[in-house]
């Protein structure tokens, strides 16, 4: 399994090294915000450790960058022992937090459980981190959207839309799906919603919103996000 390790401390980060390589695991490590956020996209770690307290991004919007793309479980190990900094690292999309100094047992057992969740999840879970699309670029981890290089502005809820559809790229996403992650369940019947947002989406990023090539209505389905575009 490969760990990526997030923490500015180097004496931290050298003893995790040594601990989890010794243990058979495969370990990058990265020193601020920004290195980790690049060394996942380029190395799909299954499992992270990350600290919150780093340099240039700090570890919540770290969590929340990598949330947009991989649904990898993500350990905090920190220093701030707050109730409200566990919580705020948890509602951005942490499985789990240990605050320092923790024990190295108590550390591994985490690491194997969370550990037991990668090796028992699909293939294929997680997105490209950037999608393009003619003209059109989608970046799930800074969420943003940029069309002939021009930033496009997606309301909160028409991006939920897109990253739940781009998440799922080739596959159905059922009306109902879609309304109850969104909306909640009580609004399950409720399609007019969803006709309405892909009709905004399809003017902001299809190359001809009438005829779309990338999102895709399933006739009394759903709807389905082609990358490709058909060709």
């Amino acid at each position: 399994m490969r760990i990526l390790i997030a923490d500015d401390d180097p004496q931290i980060l050298r003893a995790l090294r040594i601990t989890l390589r010794a243990r058979g695991y495969d370990v990058i490590v990265a020193t601020d915000g920004v290195q980790a956020v690049n060394r996942a996209i380029e190395h799909r770690p299954d499992l992270y450790l990350i600290d919150l307290g780093m340099p240039n991004l700090d570890g919540v919007e770290v969590i929340t960058g990598l949330r947009g793309w991989t649904a990898a479980p993500i350990l905090v190990v920190s220093g701030r022992s707050g109730s409200a900094d566990k919580v705020e690292a948890l509602d951005a999309g942490a499985d789990d937090y240990v605050t320092k100094p923790f024990s190295i047992d108590e550390l591994l057992a985490r690491i194997r459980a969370l550990g037991r969740r990668v090796d028992g999840a699909a293939p294929g879970r997680d997105a490209e981190p950037v999608i393009t699309l003619g003209d059109a670029t989608i970046d799930l981890t800074a969420t943003t959207v940029t069309r002939a290089g021009a930033q496009v502005r997606l309301t909160p809820t028409e991006w939920r839309v897109l990253e739940i559809l781009v998440r799922n790229a080739g596959r159905l996403v059922t009306r109902q799906t879609l309304l109850s992650e969104i909306w909640g369940s009580e609004h399950v019947t409720d399609t007019g919603y969803l006709r309405l947002y892909l009709s905004q989406l399809r003017k902001k990023l299809e190359p001809d919103p009438a005829v779309p090539r990338y999102l895709l209505t399933e006739p009394g389905m759903g709807y389905r996000f082609d990358p490709s575009g058909g060709v």
